[in-house]
């Protein structure tokens, strides 16, 4: 959270908001032809760099990691150079080509020029994991050659890739084999579930370059990895499940297959919250707001984010301290009874962590073990519900991971955990809010994204999204809703007002249309998601002083439509 409304949250956001704007993002073609080859030469790097050129000596060979074969690519950019490896690759004229890498580590980009046509590129953040990189091209009426390339982002950590395609007819320079259709994929079993999803997992199937996961018959969902949760399901139901395995070539006959039934009960927090909730932040400082006593936050709000609380010398400890003078003499007594007075009316008050100058840094056990121990404490002080975890600095998703379920085990199952991570941190499940978010999905109430300070993102289906629309919302959302998290965990942060944050600023209406674009379907913009999502949280503002400034225009506009979502 920002506050000091104006000042840019992270200068790295300039970056990959340039890098975003140069990102075409284009849908991946089907599977290729019984005719189609891969003109990519050396497309494994089995034969070290042959047939690749890559700058200033950027590139080199590895055996680990590969996703294919005995080596793979490893380039390093350095500050004025992004590790651009190049192949020239003969073509047919007026013919459409599938280009394809695998790749992992930093940032990592591949494309196409000298096309004859429209020039295609595709890009990914940073990943632990292999993942696939897809994007189509056709040649011009006398293109005979084009020029792929892979390279990463300039400063950023190395990037690797292996198994590059080009498919498409044989443009007479040789390649590599086109691939055989895959086997059917061995191992398939039931991970996990929750009330509303239900997790998979399953062999590797060799050759294999995707998988296709099917519930009671129909596709619901494709991956790159042997793991997948499919979301959106009904509590206290059984489902069917087979999977198949992708590559060039076509799709595997289905695996066996396996029977997953969803929980009674969603997880994750007090079962006494509404099924749709607003969240807002409670500001414990005078940045030009209205100043309010808890007392004084709007009936709308369902849970209230107390913000902030404050590293101490303790690594990962925290600890309050209410700010009496600017809140023109505030007590803790009267602070204290106004908790128990929103409790009794049905409220939840949470601390949180963080914010934009928030310096709590969680990296190792003992940090861990001290900040759920502070955190508990102060629960036990002055009777929070549990916790917001609000660092805009990073975080590490082992120990955070495991400070969180060490404080559950005090708190109990009906703590309150909530999560604010910029855009930047849920662009992909590798990045590590994201990833701890999934790592305590069994107990997270809600993960409110904040929808501004941010710039243009990637959405779910790979095209660029600029803040301050109903696409930049649901698009964005998207990506959480079919990462793993289920829908109830999914809320909409925004700013309650233009002086709530630099940038990213929505009307109320825009706030409504988004929330019944993914409940319902309706209001949408060009971005249409490929289902609904009823289960949907809600939505958050930053924050209730900035929404009582705008005379309280966002909560009386988006809270009845929240609660009214099906």
């Amino acid at each position: 959270m920002d506050p000091v409304p104006g000042i840019p949250r992270r200068t790295r956001l300039l970056l990959l908001s340039g890098a975003l704007s140069l990102a075409l993002a284009v849908a991946g073609a089907g599977p290729a032809s019984a005719a189609d080859v891969n003109n990519a030469k050396n497309a494994g790097f089995e034969s070290g760099l042959t047939n690749w050129t890559c700058s200033a000596g950027s590139g080199t060979t590895v055996s680990s990691p590969v996703h294919g074969g005995a080596t793979a690519l490893k380039a390093t950019p350095a500050g004025q150079d992004n590790a651009r490896c190049t192949q020239t690759v003969a073509v047919k004229p007026n013919s459409t080509y599938t280009l394809s890498a695998w790749v992992q580590g930093g940032y990592a980009y591949l494309g196409a020029t000298g096309t004859g046509t429209t020039d295609v590129s595709t890009w990914t953040p940073d990943s632990t994991s292999w993942k696939q990189l897809t994007t189509s091209f056709k040649t011009g009426a006398s293109t005979t050659s084009v020029t792929v390339y892979t390279h990463g982002w300039y400063g950023q950590p190395a990037y690797f890739a292996d198994d590059v395609s080009v498919f498409g007819p044989d443009g007479g320079g040789g390649g590599d084999p086109a691939p055989t259709i895959p086997g059917a994929p061995s191992g398939l079993s039931v991970a996990g579930t929750s009330a509303s999803s239900v997790s998979l997992a399953w062999g590797t199937v060799s050759s294999a370059t995707g998988y296709n996961v099917y519930r009671n018959g129909t596709k619901v969902t494709a991956v790159t990895g042997t793991s997948a949760t499919v979301t959106g399901l009904a509590a206290s139901t059984s489902y069917s499940f087979q999977v198949t395995a992708t590559n060039a070539a076509g799709e595997s006959a289905k695996s066996a297959a396996v029977t997953g039934t969803t929980t009674a009960s969603p997880g994750g927090g007090d079962v006494s919250l509404p099924k749709h909730a607003v969240t807002g932040y409670w500001q414990n400082f005078n940045n030009g707001a209205t100043v309010q006593k808890l007392s004084d936050v709007q009936s709308q709000y369902d849970i209230i984010a107390v913000a902030f609380a404050d590293a101490t010398t303790t690594p990962g400890a925290v600890t309050f301290n209410l700010d009496s003078a600017g809140l023109g003499g505030y007590t803790v007594d009267q602070f204290k009874a106004d908790v128990k007075a929103k409790q009794a009316a049905g409220k939840k008050v949470i601390v949180s962590v963080g914010g934009e100058r928030g310096t709590v840094s969680i990296n190792d056990s003992a940090s861990a073990t001290n900040f759920a121990n502070s955190v508990y404490a102060l629960m036990q002080t002055y009777g929070f519900d549990g916790v917001d975890i609000d660092l805009e600095n990073g975080l590490n998703a082992t120990y955070m991971t495991q400070a969180l379920r060490a404080l559950s085990a005090k708190a109990g199952p009906s703590m309150i955990l909530t999560m604010a991570p910029q855009t930047i941190d849920m662009q992909s499940t590798s990045n590590a809010y994201f990833q701890t978010a999934l790592n305590v999905k069994d107990i997270l109430t809600v993960v409110n994204m904040q929808y501004y300070n941010s710039g243009s993102m990637l959405g779910c289906d790979g095209k660029v999204y600029s803040q301050g629309s109903v696409d930049f919302l649901t698009a964005l959302a998207c990506i959480q809703l079919e990462g793993g998290l289920a829908p109830s965990q999914v809320g909409l942060g925004v700013p309650a007002s233009p002086s709530g944050a630099g940038s990213g600023y929505v009307s109320p209406s825009v706030v409504n249309n988004a929330l019944d674009c993914l409940a319902k379907g309706t209001g949408c913009g060009t971005f249409k998601p490929a289902r609904t999502y009823p289960e949907l949280r809600g939505a958050m503002t930053w924050s209730t002083n900035w929404d009582a400034a705008a005379g309280n225009a966002w909560s009386n506009a988006v809270g009845p439509h929240v609660h009214a979502l099906p």
